[in-house]
């Protein structure tokens, strides 16, 4: 276990490029885990980070202390407070973080079922979220276009507590070319203008295509998908997070399934 107590420490200096810049988290295919919680959650699939990163404040507490007996890692270090508090993802640091790498692309499929295609979508709290309800509703295939936000950053994996682990993420995907290889339904979805989610048969493979937080599905993805569909809203909102709508949209597919 090493202590590191100034800023011109190399090792801080290369954390604190990683918690700051997203371009380098990219370039290193490098990230940093936040929190017990997805430690444990990465811990379960017999991975060895390349570092566990302690606040030495909280090198005492009982959680921590287990996970320092538990956690692979290829070296532990003990940050003075101040310094894990400068490279901490959250606002309110949680005590431990570790350096991991991050998996390398999985290779692409010849042909699609049960997926989740996401054009560029912006708000890490966002991808979190559908990458949670996807990996809960057992639909594994996450596909992001090239302009999506970085699926491994700190505050995706944080709102995705843990589901990277259990999904095949693809990113950098032309959309357009893999839905040409599907082997069910391609459905669009967005507000207004479409058939009621309730209305279309789920019980068969869906590619489900979600689109950008502000400018929705692109044109030229649209002319690719069977058909567009919406969530009945029948209160005074007429639009939903695309967070929450991908979570409806799975969730009847679960419910029509478990009902045939």
């Amino acid at each position: 276990m090493k202590t590191i107590q100034s800023r011109d420490n190399p090792f801080f200096k290369s954390l604190q490029k990683l918690a700051s810049s997203s371009r380098a988290r990219r370039e290193a295919r490098t990230t940093i885990l936040d929190g017990i919680h997805l430690l444990q959650a990465y811990a379960s699939g017999g991975e060895t980070a390349q570092a566990l990163i302690v606040r030495a404040a909280s090198a005492e507490a009982t959680e921590i202390r287990q996970l320092l007996g538990t956690f692979a890692a290829a070296n532990t270090y003990v940050l003075k407070d101040a310094l894990f508090d400068a490279v901490a993802t959250v606002a309110s640091p949680t005590g431990v973080m570790a350096l991991v790498n991050t998996p390398p692309a999985p290779l692409l499929p010849h042909s699609i079922g049960d997926a989740v295609l996401l054009e560029e979508i912006q708000d890490p709290g966002n991808l979190g979220s559908i990458l949670r309800s996807a990996a809960a509703a057992g639909v594994y295939d996450i596909f992001l276009s090239k302009k999506s936000i970085f699926a491994w950053s700190p505050k995706v994996l944080r709102a995705g507590m843990g589901a990277h682990f259990s999904l095949r993420i693809h990113e950098d995907v032309d959309l357009e070319a893999l839905l040409h290889n599907r082997k069910g339904l391609g459905l669009a979805t967005g507000a207004g203008t479409g058939t009621s989610i309730s209305g279309v048969k789920l019980t068969g493979p869906v590619a489900w295509i979600f689109g950008n937080e502000g400018a929705g599905i692109s044109a030229q993805l649209m002319r690719s998908a069977d058909m567009r569909v919406e969530i009945p809203m029948p209160g005074i909102a007429n639009s939903l997070n695309v967070a929450a709508a991908a979570a409806v949209c799975l969730f009847e597919q679960v419910r029509q399934r478990t009902a045939s």
